[in-house]
């Protein structure tokens, strides 16, 4: 597991305060003013594709920060994987005029309005997993995605050698899944050269597609030796058309379902590497909740003078965990769930 030295600094810094308290001018202000929400503040978490597994830890993760800091939360997004649908739940959602959102973009791009939009508003926004960096979003929290891509290829040279065959799946369009990809080609280019690309395609997390397209790759390329793929549902389509082919394909995916934690109990996946998810969510809360609330934080900079927000923590890397038969008890979302509020 990876950890960030920012990740430590930032709770201790969010721990001296709320026991001390802190104001813009540097006056002394009463225990619990600095880090404490008004009755009935609440802040957002909003995805797309809501029912994905994956948002479960970061929303838990997210609401226990909230509780901490007697905060109230609200899970949105949309059930499709489509740009223009989030951008509208995202924008109902600042209509409701929250104290600010959570926000995994879709794409970058298309969310710069929106967010910009937003914060004019005075509703803050973080991005996480995936960012918007153009846009005005005081944090960006996620995993290191080139430390992932290029841990997810050593372990796969180490598995098949430094000669054969490797295929990547992808979802363009999307930061984080485009960095994975990225790297991992650039890093298997420079420092194994006897590893050859022979496939790549997008599947934009569609197991259906996944499906078809490692079935064509392994038509194709009959000695194909592994593959890299940036999120988990494309992963349980390459699984399944792997086991029909009868083919010996070491796969190695980012990100964690149900399903795909199955086949790495049963041997049919190598491994995952899994974004610290729990870890997203409370981080993600913490930054968001000091956009919010910038009085709590005088920095020395200029701020004052430029006006902008001085919670600015452009990035937080929350770490990330490798997924394998022999640790993957620890990641059975039913056993985590347990006892706890599934909202």
């Amino acid at each position: 597991m990876k950890k960030s030295r920012i990740v430590a600094v930032l709770v201790a810094a969010i721990a001296a305060t709320a026991l001390t308290g802190c104001s813009a001018d540097n006056a002394p202000v009463k225990a619990g003013k600095g880090f404490r929400c008004a009755e009935g503040e609440t802040y957002v978490m909003n995805v797309m594709v809501s029912a994905h597994p994956y948002w479960v830890p970061v929303y838990q993760g997210f609401k226990q920060a909230a509780e901490a800091l007697g905060c109230e939360t609200s899970f949105s997004g949309t059930p499709d994987y489509d740009i223009t649908k989030q951008i509208a739940s995202f924008e109902q959602d600042v209509v409701k005029s929250p104290a600010g959102v959570l926000l995994h973009p879709m794409q970058s791009d298309p969310f710069v309005e929106p967010i910009n939009a937003a914060i004019t508003k005075n509703v803050q926004v973080v991005t996480f997993a995936a960012d918007s960096p153009r846009s005005k979003r005081t944090s960006y929290v996620t995993s290191d995605n080139v430390a992932e891509a290029e841990f997810a290829a050593k372990e796969i040279v180490k598995a098949v050698g430094e000669n054969g065959q490797y295929a990547v799946l992808e979802n363009p369009g999307q930061s984080n899944h485009d960095v994975r990809v990225k790297a991992f080609v650039s890093y298997m280019e420079k420092n194994h050269p006897g590893m050859k690309l022979v496939g790549r395609q997008a599947t934009n997390q569609d197991s259906n597609k996944a499906y078809q397209a490692t079935g064509a790759i392994l038509q194709a390329n009959p000695e194909l030796d592994a593959m890299w793929i940036p999120e988990a549902g494309s992963a349980e389509g390459a699984v399944a058309a792997v086991r029909e082919a009868k083919a010996d394909v070491k796969i190695v995916h980012a990100d964690i379902t149900p399903t795909t934690l199955a086949h790495i109990r049963d041997g049919r996946t190598l491994m995952a590497i899994n974004p610290n998810q729990g870890i997203q969510g409370y981080m993600g809360f913490l930054t968001l909740f000091m956009a919010a609330h910038p009085d709590v934080i005088d920095p020395f900079n200029d701020y004052k003078k430029s006006g902008y927000n001085p919670a600015q923590v452009p990035f937080i890397d929350n770490g990330y965990s490798v997924i394998t038969k022999a640790n993957a008890d620890s990641f059975d979302l039913d056993a985590y769930m347990k006892g706890r509020d599934r909202n």
